[in-house]
């Protein structure tokens, strides 16, 4: 399976998509899955490897980039995440993808466990 990444919103995409499977656990990956997520981790650490490493680093810009900077740098699953934040996975994952609007319980949980600056969630909601 070929899996090629061309922009950084589909890198990001993706790489909720690798945590998503993750999570599954390795026992219920299906032989696809793997491929999948074989693919999917190849293409992202060419991205990383070919484009991030280039640009200068700056600082996250929305909610999305930083609550997956703080599963990347803390090595935290989607999963463990949303336990931590007294949310569903489901939830979480919603939010990370844009299909669904970031609520008032789900701001006070970021901005507990996060430690965010109160400023840049209302920013950025």
């Amino acid at each position: 399976m070929d899996y090629t990444i061309i922009s950084e919103q589909q890198y990001h995409q993706t790489m909720v998509l690798i945590y998503d499977l993750m999570n599954k656990g390795e026992a219920a990956l299906t032989i696809a899955d793997t491929e999948k997520l074989i693919a999917m981790t190849v293409a992202a650490e060419k991205f990383e490897d070919e484009v991030m490493r280039l640009k200068p680093a700056k600082p996250p810009g929305s909610l999305t980039e930083v609550i997956e900077l703080f599963m990347f740098q803390n090595k935290v699953t989607q999963a463990k995440l949303a336990a931590d934040l007294g949310i569903g996975k489901p939830k979480l994952s919603q939010i990370l993808t844009g299909k669904r609007k970031p609520d008032v319980p789900f701001l006070k949980a970021i901005y507990h466990k996060l430690n965010l600056d109160p400023g840049f969630i209302l920013d950025h909601i």
